[in-house]
């Protein structure tokens, strides 16, 4: 039969393993690494996944609180050291890794680097919007600082050539992997500025994270910032991302998305042209009618108030007066001749000469005073008789009355 001492129950065994956990100091602060499987993004923020290599498993959980500095989404095969605590859940007693960070392996301590740096240029204001240079519509030099080997620099030229063979294309052989590749894409940069680029091409083809890690150095990233040509970066393949690419003034997905940001499409420009010029001729087309049908217009209004028009009227209607002037002068005085005619009539009944040339006569004394009675005579008196043709001179002689009957 079994002696049976010291008994424990389940809660107490589970309690003294966590407190071993708790007390050891590596398993507080430890990094695992291996490889990402059974990953489950749970509604509540929680990551629940398990950690293996070729001879084990660990549980793992990253609470939602934690999640703010992984940057990438959690998948199935992933190589990732996670770094946490390990510690016992009582109620299963279970043990598990608690992340509180998670970095893909390889790449993961570059990725931290290239994180680093990025939240450090951007706290300085380098990748801000304000210091962007514009790119120009139309250029004439093109500055491309790459590998003067490989399918970017062939697609570069040939891509910038079929959309404008009159741009100049300047290359600067540079470096873009491995040791010197940083300092070298500086030079170049530095190079073709002096140059006076209208604008610049900085990139290569696409490639791993380390292959790529010369576009994520410090210094790359000043030299693009400082540049004062217009910058295109033009990093690998679409997905991926540098440091340069938020530097830049303009970032291109592919080496080719950059030549055809670069170069104008002259085909393109020439049809605009064309277009601008039929538009053109129409709009002067129609000013031209335009002009013409006002011009018409004002020869209407200007006939109908022209000087020479109203003179003209004036002078018909003062014609026009003229006429009826002489017409009513003609009619005054056709009236005032017949009213003088029938006048004469009347003075020839009453004129002196008319009755001298019935036989009387007219007698006047040496004063011209008209003798109508003897008693305006005296004997001797001289005194002048007028008759129808002539007058003679004659001396009273001899006076009688005929009132009295002498």
């Amino acid at each position: 039969m079994i002696e049976i001492r010291n008994v424990y129950t389940v809660t107490q065994v589970n309690t003294y393993i966590k407190n071993m956990f708790t007390q050891d100091y590596m398993l507080q602060a430890i990094f695992v690494k291996g490889e990402i499987s059974n990953c489950k993004y749970h509604p509540t923020g929680h990551i629940y996944f398990t950690l293996k290599d070729a001879k084990g498993t660990i549980s793992c959980v990253m609470f939602a609180g934690n999640r703010r500095g992984l940057s990438f989404q959690l998948r199935e095969g992933q190589q990732v050291i996670v770094g946490g605590t390990v510690d016992v859940f009582e109620r299963d007693g279970k043990y598990q890794l608690y992340a509180k960070q998670i970095v893909l392996d390889g790449t993961g301590l570059l990725y931290e680097r290239f994180e680093q740096l990025k939240r450090e240029l951007e706290e300085m204001g380098m990748f801000a919007k304000e210091y962007k240079k514009p790119i120009p519509k139309y250029i004439h030099t093109l500055g491309v600082v790459t590998a003067d080997t490989g399918a970017a620099v062939r697609d570069i030229i040939q891509i910038a050539r079929r959309r404008n063979p009159y741009v100049q294309i300047i290359l600067y052989p540079a470096l873009v992997q491995g040791n010197g590749a940083a300092e070298s894409i500086v030079k170049g940069i530095r190079a073709l500025e002096k140059l006076s680029v209208d604008v610049m091409i900085v990139g290569r083809g696409g490639g791993s994270m380390e292959d790529l890690w010369a576009f994520n150095e410090r210094e790359v990233a000043q030299a693009v910032f400082d540049c004062s040509i217009p910058v295109i970066s033009a990093v690998g393949h679409e997905t991926d991302t540098t440091i340069v690419d938020f530097v830049s003034d303009l970032r291109a997905p592919t080496p080719s998305a950059a030549a055809e940001l670069a170069v104008a499409d002259v085909r393109q420009v020439l049809e605009r042209m064309d277009g601008y010029e039929d538009r053109l001729r129409r709009l002067m087309r129609r000013k031209i009618q335009q002009g013409r049908d006002r011009g018409r217009q004002l020869e209407r209004q200007l006939r109908l108030l022209s000087p020479v028009s109203r003179i003209r009227e004036r002078k018909t209607y003062l014609m026009q007066l003229e006429d009826a002037l002489h017409g009513n002068m003609e009619d005054v005085l056709g009236r005032k001749e017949h009213k003088l005619a029938l006048y004469m009539e009347k003075m020839k009944g009453l004129s002196p000469l008319e009755k001298l040339s019935h036989g009387y006569s007219y007698v006047e004394n040496a004063q011209g005073s008209n003798i109508r009675s003897v008693k305006q005579v005296v004997q001797g008196e001289r005194l002048v008789i007028r008759v129808r043709d002539g007058r003679i001179g004659t001396v009273v002689t001899d006076m009688a009355d005929w009132k009295n009957g002498e």
